[in-house]
């Protein structure tokens, strides 16, 4: 079969693979100007640094199926994401754990002290969250609530906790002991190449044929057998029903000798601090060495129609467009919906690739 693949981002590079070496001919059209999506990398030309273009991508998963297949197509050297969070004028380790609550609070609790502490400060009225900000005061009280998930949560989405649903803060955000990995999953690691190598190696087979800067336009399925479309679904109808709430992102970059920050990623809580968070990409490769630094204040705002969309904001009510649009994808012969834009939801890269991984093994030609 003779298939195109709208995008060069993971949802379509692996199946793209999978299918090419099912003997398919497979063509992937990308309008921007490298592969990989918005997981793209490359090296900084004033540093050296290896830079995560569209903000960090840090690789987790429990599923060893999906860490296997990453490792085929890249070497994955050791990584553990240590986030820390300035708020109130003083800095805390995220997720918050029992030395943020010590810190925090000026105590010195051990674990079971600190969960009947917590408890103490939880809103056990909240039964059955719904909203974020339920969910949040239910767990972890209105003082941890207003220094590490309020600010930050407003300027991540532009929105009133109230109206975001409780599946945002997905795992009880606090932890017990001293633990401070931000991922508490089996497999983590980052690619030692980045991981746009790791996507060339996807896309390395002679079925595949990639065209850059060339945008797939709905006029060209009639062209394919089938299409894979991992562009904003919203989109690909021409708006018809109007056009899906997205965030972007806008990144200031800037320079300094050395360590900047002493960690790859620094939240800041307070809502009077405009940027969510500061990125230091030569923490994110250990490995090397780097005398000057380039680190990234990452601004949130809402999504204009030349922006790239990067979250999918679903909201607690109010959610009926996105119905309308996977109604009318649902009735698509030979067009399927792909990726966190193509199917309009929030996915991780290792949720990205089982789907992907799925996909191709259902698929009938």
């Amino acid at each position: 079969m003779n298939i195109a693949m709208a995008g060069a981002g993971l949802s379509c590079a692996v199946i793209g693979r999978e299918l090419a070496e099912k003997g398919h001919t497979i063509t992937i059209f990308e309008a921007r100007s490298h592969i990989a999506g918005n997981c793209h990398t490359e090296r900084d030309e004033q540093t050296g640094v290896m830079v995560h273009a569209y903000g960090p991508h840090i690789f987790h998963t429990d599923n060893e199926e999906v860490w296997n297949y990453a490792n085929r197509y890249a070497k994955f050297q050791p990584y553990t994401n240590r986030v820390k969070s300035t708020t109130q004028g003083r800095v805390y380790s995220l997720p918050i754990n029992l030395l943020t609550i010590n810190q925090f609070f000026g105590e010195t609790l051990s674990p079971d002290e600190a969960k009947s502490f917590i408890e103490s400060k939880a809103d056990m009225s909240i039964t059955d969250p719904q909203s974020f900000e339920e969910q949040a005061l239910r767990f972890v009280g209105n003082d941890l609530y207003e220094a590490f998930f309020k600010g930050y949560t407003k300027k991540q989405w532009g929105l009133d906790p109230k109206k975001l649903p409780a599946s945002i803060l997905k795992r009880l955000p606090v932890r017990f002991n001293y633990d401070d990995n931000y991922f508490s999953h089996r497999f983590q690691g980052m690619p030692l190449e980045g991981y746009t190598a790791m996507v060339a190696n996807i896309l390395d087979h002679p079925n595949i044929t990639v065209h850059l800067n060339s945008g797939f336009e709905r006029s060209q399925v009639a062209d394919y057998d089938h299409v894979f479309y991992s562009g904003t679904i919203d989109g690909y109808y021409d708006y018809e029903f109007g056009r899906l709430p997205y965030r972007t992102l806008d990144f200031v970059k800037k320079y300094a000798e050395g360590d900047f920050q002493g960690c790859a990623v620094m939240n800041y809580g307070d809502e009077a601090v405009p940027y969510t968070r500061i990125s230091e990409h030569k923490h994110f490769a250990t490995w090397e060495e780097h005398e000057k630094t380039v680190y990234f204040e990452e601004y949130s705002r809402e999504c204009e129609p030349t922006d790239i969309p990067y979250y999918p904001i679903n909201l607690l009510e109010g959610n009926e467009l996105i119905a309308k649009y996977k109604d009318k994808a649902a009735q698509e012969d030979n067009v399927t919906f792909v990726g966190r834009l193509g199917t309009f939801r929030y996915l991780d890269m290792d949720v990205i690739i089982k789907e992907a991984l799925d996909i191709s093994l259902c698929f009938k030609a």
